[in-house]
């Protein structure tokens, strides 16, 4: 895939769409995620590679049928269908869905788990680790620290997504919680599902990217478009609570042009200082205070606590007149991108933890808006929503009223607070806590005065060894002496 735009790199040619296809599905649940971000890059994949990986999103091979009853069999004990199709309507690396009634009205979704998912979902799990240990010590801090975060979320949410109980309790929260947003959920039929099958009402709609049926039936994409830029600001950086898996195939539009979201199994909460970090980016990135940004870049976390700011915020500058220019296609503006990023490759960005995945769902929804609009920027849509609630996003209540009364209720746990500080003051007890960052970069300090410390230590006792095992080689161990002994002495060199 890296290697797309040329016919050739070394020995390797690039596999063609249908090969590219099969090599994702043969290798199992967990690739087909990866790829399945992919799928909805238009500007990065080809027309003919993107109709076959959307492929992935639903349209995998079924179950084998005597598999299929298997599951059935263990998630029912008895059928309480009024009717059943055996034949599934989509298929994904989870699970199928298989259209059902439970009486002749009633038009239900049947989500049944693949059999034996999760012993390949652990084996996957154990690849990834074993790699990821062997390949560690080649890495830089910052990369293994990365590498540990991705390798650590994918692994706990992955898990998660394989249990279909886990998912009804997230799609009935969910449902709560996004009650007011004007988006249409599946409603669970709680009695009926299992570990192994999740029973939802049926909704109807058009794939998300299915650009044909939208024209066909007269459906204005745009405010769609803005509905779900809306709905996943919310999300994300006002109330903390989101969807992680936005793919066209999770998500539909109905005839009326309503959003549908489908698929909860990747559910993700948003710690509050995160959010806050990502409210102060997206601030800093509208009025192009560049030191701010990477400021709140690294109390996100996906810049190193002792990165140089003014390198960095000439780098995002940079960035930033690429991003901003409405001239570029999609094409020439990745290219710049990785110009420009090439050119910086020794600067110590880092991929925490909690950033993943709404990174990932960033990129997706950045690919569904360039399914329809040229040059769409999901930043430019999501800064004036944000600008509008980041009280709500801070906490602040909806009225000046309700706030000042929120505050005045808490004014006396401040007064305890503030008094509780000034006694700790007097009594020279005030601890300090230092955050995950600082801890790093302490940390990575203490190693690197450590590592001289040590080889000369070694290095000594070394000379100590070779002199009793063998007094003919006083040579060697006054050489080992001695370099152990400058290895000390220099040891900022």
């Amino acid at each position: 895939m890296l290697v797309r735009k040329r016919r050739k790199f070394l020995f390797f040619s690039p596999l063609g769409p249908e090969k590219l296809l099969n090599r994702i599905t043969s290798l199992g649940a967990s690739f087909i995620k990866l790829a399945q971000v992919l799928a909805t890059r238009n500007d990065f994949f080809p027309p003919e590679y993107l109709s076959k990986l959307k492929m992935l999103h639903d349209e995998l091979p079924a179950m084998e049928r005597e598999k299929m009853q298997r599951v059935f069999d263990r998630a029912f004990e008895k059928d309480p269908f009024y009717r059943f199709d055996a034949e599934p309507i989509a298929s994904a690396s989870i699970g199928q869905v298989h259209e059902a009634w439970l009486d002749k009205d009633t038009r239900v979704a049947v989500k049944l788990r693949r059999e034996g998912i999760e012993k390949q979902v652990k084996a996957d799990i154990r690849i990834l680790s074993f790699f990821n240990a062997l390949f560690r010590p080649l890495f830089s801090h910052y990369t293994k620290h990365s590498l540990e975060a991705v390798v650590n979320e994918f692994s706990s949410m992955i898990q998660k997504e394989v249990s279909l109980n886990q998912e009804r309790e997230n799609l009935v929260k969910f449902s709560e919680t996004y009650a007011d947003m004007n988006v249409a959920f599946p409603t669970p039929y709680e009695a009926l599902s299992s570990d192994d099958a999740l029973v939802m009402s049926f909704e109807e709609g058009f794939r998300f990217d299915d650009r044909e049926a939208m024209k066909r039936h007269g459906i204005d994409i745009v405010p769609v478009i803005e509905t779900l830029v809306k709905f996943y600001t919310e999300q994300m950086l006002v109330r903390g609570f989101f969807h992680a898996d936005p793919h066209p195939g999770n998500l539909l539009v109905s005839k009326e042009g309503r959003l549908i979201l489908l698929d909860f199994g990747m559910v993700k909460r948003v710690p509050n200082d995160t959010r806050v970090a990502i409210i102060e980016l997206i601030k800093a990135a509208n009025e192009q205070d560049y030191e701010r940004y990477v400021s709140a870049s690294k109390r996100l976390g996906t810049v190193a606590y002792d990165a140089p700011t003014s390198e960095l915020a000439e780098f995002t500058q940079r960035m930033f007149d690429i991003f901003n220019n409405d001239a570029l296609d999609s094409s020439s503006m990745q290219e710049l991108a990785f110009q420009v990023m090439e050119q910086t490759r020794s600067l110590p960005f880092k991929l925490p933890q909690e950033a993943i995945y709404i990174l990932r769902v960033s990129a997706i929804i950045e690919g569904l808006g360039t399914t329809y609009i040229e040059n769409f920027n999901g930043i430019k849509d999501i800064l004036p929503i944000l600008q509008s609630n980041i009280p709500r996003a801070l906490g602040a209540k909806e009225g000046i009223l309700e706030t000042l009364i929120d505050e005045f209720k808490n004014l006396p746990l401040d007064v305890r607070a503030f008094r509780n500080t000034l006694y700790r003051i007097s009594e020279e007890n005030l601890s300090v806590e230092l955050s995950k960052p600082q801890l790093d970069v302490l940390e990575k300090s203490i190693k690197e005065s450590l590592k001289p410390i040590l080889t000369g230590v070694v290095l000594m006792i070394s000379s100590v060894f070779v002199l009793l095992y063998d007094q003919q080689l006083r040579d060697l161990a006054l050489i080992l002496f001695g370099a152990g002994l400058l290895r000390l002495i220099f040891r900022k060199g």
